[in-house]
Formats: structure tokens, sequence, C-alpha cells
């Protein structure tokens, strides 16, 4: 019984290690769910000169609101990221009843793990602090001439191409919102 008890007290930790060398990091809540008004939607994508046929990523996607638009309005394929499962299923409850799932997707997934060299539109509603977490990863991967559009936050270092002032008369809290384009 003793012998078993002394490998126990050995496996429990040994086997505890194990798993954490295999468990992948936990996805980074960058922002919180804010959405962004109808009004600058179509603003962010008009500045980004989103084009039928191009790929549209929207990084914290929400409740697919981005997404929606540049398929349904715009004719783009798009895609968006979102670690929360709530408004993953609500998203693409979205797309499914607005009959958009050949053009669009919400992926369940950690938008740090994301290959930006595909999109040729990326946008961003996320924190300052955030936007220096990703910008590491649109500098090094995405294609010349693709376009990142950031709702109200800039990108440390970078200059934007153009800037808009979006007024949304039906937000009292917030009316005013800056729309910033930059090209790669």
């Amino acid at each position: 019984m003793r012998k078993i008890i002394v490998a126990s007290a050995l496996f429990v930790p040994l086997l505890l290690f194990s798993q954490s060398l295999g468990d992948e990091p936990k996805p980074q809540n960058l922002a919180p769910y804010f959405p962004t008004p109808t009004v600058v939607v179509r603003a962010m994508l008009e500045l980004g000169e989103l084009k039928p046929g191009e790929l549209l990523y929207d990084l914290g996607s929400g409740d697919g609101r981005i997404v929606i638009m540049a398929s349904q309005t715009f004719g783009a394929r798009a895609v968006g990221f979102e670690i929360d499962p709530r408004l993953v299923a609500q998203s693409r409850q979205r797309l499914i009843k607005r009959k958009l799932t050949q053009l669009a997707s919400i992926d369940h997934q950690d938008l740090m793990t994301a290959d930006f060299s595909k999109p040729d539109v990326v946008t961003v509603y996320l924190l300052p602090a955030s936007n220096d977490k990703i910008q590491p990863f649109l500098d090094g991967e995405m294609k010349p001439g693709s376009r990142v559009v950031s709702h109200d936050f800039t990108f440390r270092g970078w200059t934007p191409d153009k800037e808009i002032t979006v007024h949304d008369p039906n937000d009292e809290e917030i009316p005013t919102h800056k729309v910033y384009l930059y090209r790669r």
C-alpha cells in the first residue's frame, strides 16, 4: 500500500505538468463588447475602399455587424474573429438568417492567431493597448496595398492616410467618432 501512495504522489504533479505543456494559451480579451454604430460601420467600410470580392477581417467582431455589412452591402468576403462564444453563436445566426454564409463567417478564434497575410482590409475597434499587441502581426504579415481601418483609436507610430469624423445623431452619449485609414 505504501508504494502505491508514493507512486501516486509523484504521478499527480507529473500529470499536471505534462498537461500544462500541451495547453493552448488562453485567448486574450482585447476589448469589451461595445457595438459600433451602423453609421460608423458604413463609414469604416467606405473609408477602407472595400470592393466586391475583397477579403475583410473584423478583429473582435462582436455581434457581426461589420462582417454582415461588408458582405451584404459591399459584396466582400468577410471573416470575423470573436472569442466570446455567445457572440459567435449570435453572429452566426445573423449570417444564416440573411443568407450570407457563402460570403461571410465568424470564427471562434483568438485574433492573435489569425493569418494576416490574406485580408485586403482589416477593421479594428480595440483599445490602444490592444492595438499595440496586434500591430506587430499587422506590420509583419499584411500584404502591400492592404488597408487597416480603426475606429476611435490610432496605432502607435503609424500615420493615417486618411482620418474622418463621423457623427451619429442617434447616439446621445457618444455622438462623434473618429475613423482612421492606414495603408500597408
